[in-house]
């Protein structure tokens, strides 16, 4: 498992299992900052009770949410733009066999396991989410400077600058 897919898991819908899997995925598959970070994460949803996590979900990423989850909607908003980006990601998506399990293809957590499943990602998408996850961040933090997925968004940020590093390494 790369730790891109481990940081979507926290992005998942919680169900009756979902810590447990997301603790033992931390510590087999982050590092370093995302590590860290994930590890505050968590740190906070142990605190909550199962109803209490999908309460928190739900208010945070999904009715009215406190950041909007669409890597493509904060680069873009909603233009052509977006929409060329999503049919493209879309169809790299289904190359690489990434379900999108009922989101768009610019939601945060598919584009997350993409990133994990391919050695070339589409051309800027890694500039593109992370001014998009930066802004998310900042979004949240202002509407709920405690809300723990502030946690999870700065463990992608980690990510996505593991990614950087790699790629500029490659040369892709």
């Amino acid at each position: 498992m790369h730790a891109s897919e481990v940081v979507a898991l926290g992005y998942r819908y919680p169900t009756p299992f979902q810590l447990d899997e997301l603790k033992r995925a931390v510590s087999e598959f982050t590092r370093g900052v995302v590590r860290t970070h994930m590890d505050a994460f968590l740190a906070e949803m142990e605190k909550l009770e199962l109803g209490e996590w999908e309460e928190l979900h739900t208010a945070t990423l999904d009715l009215s949410p406190k950041f909007v989850p669409y890597v493509g909607h904060v680069a873009w908003g909603e233009n052509y733009r977006r929409g060329e980006f999503m049919a493209d990601l879309k169809r790299d998506m289904e190359r690489c066999g990434v379900d999108l399990l009922g989101e768009l293809p610019d939601h945060i957590e598919p584009v997350l396991r993409y990133l994990a499943s391919t050695r070339a990602p589409l051309d800027d998408l890694l500039g593109v989410i992370a001014d998009s996850v930066s802004t998310m961040r900042e979004v949240l933090v202002k509407a709920d400077a405690k809300n723990p997925y502030r946690h999870l968004l700065s463990a992608t940020s980690g990510v996505i600058e593991d990614l950087n590093t790699l790629s500029i390494g490659t040369n892709r």
